[in-house]
């Protein structure tokens, strides 16, 4: 099937990720109404246990992009500490493998945290800016569109804003408000790539 003709850009746009991805269409179900978006967040995952099941979510679909936001978990240690360049390096792999497969790959900003309601006192406002500078320059590298969702979001202390992107009790995972900046901020991007045509030869 992973070679089947037939089966590509039927599921056009995949987003990948954890709860913050899974949470996007619990909040604004109408993003993902179409059909052409397909929500593939999983709560709580770090970036290892993602390119675990990348192949089945993503390289299966055969979709034309593939939309990564990862890499939070990890800096809130929920399978243990890891490294800043390990959690960069798992997303560069499941962006690596997308590309390989012939699928387009937006690589996104990790949001801006101030603290984990379920892990304190980890400090991760400069972790997270070290994680989005390392995919940053991935993405340039690679030629891979880079959506900035963290300089739309954050706020003079490195977190999201409160209340206007997410509630104080949460910190992490953005409200309606949030995603819908998500959303006018990525479309830009998608219109883009969906858009796009190939310039016939000379």
């Amino acid at each position: 099937m992973e070679n089947d003709p037939s089966m590509k850009n039927k599921t056009r746009v995949v987003f990948m990720g954890n709860s913050i991805t899974e949470g996007w269409q619990n909040l604004r179900p109408e993003f993902f109404e179409s059909g052409i978006f397909v929500n593939r967040g999983i709560g709580g995952q770090v970036t290892s246990q993602m390119l675990i099941r990348f192949r089945a979510d993503v390289i299966e679909m055969q979709p034309e992009i593939v939309v990564i936001l990862a890499g939070i978990n990890d800096i809130a240690q929920n399978n243990g500490f890891i490294e800043i360049p390990d959690i960069a390096k798992n997303i560069e792999t499941m962006a690596e493998l997308a590309d390989y497969h012939g699928i387009k790959v937006v690589i996104c900003s990790v949001l801006p945290a101030i603290d984990f309601p379920w892990s304190t006192g980890l400090k991760p406002a400069e972790k997270v800016v070290a994680l989005n500078r390392l995919l940053q320059n991935f993405a340039l590298k690679k030629s891979f569109p880079y959506v900035d969702y963290y300089s739309e979001m954050v706020d003079e202390n490195g977190g999201l804003k409160v209340p206007n992107f997410t509630t104080a009790d949460d910190l992490v995972h953005p409200n309606r408000a949030g995603y819908e900046v998500m959303e006018s901020v990525i479309r830009k991007t998608l219109d883009q790539l969906l858009n796009a045509r190939v310039e016939p030869r000379a």
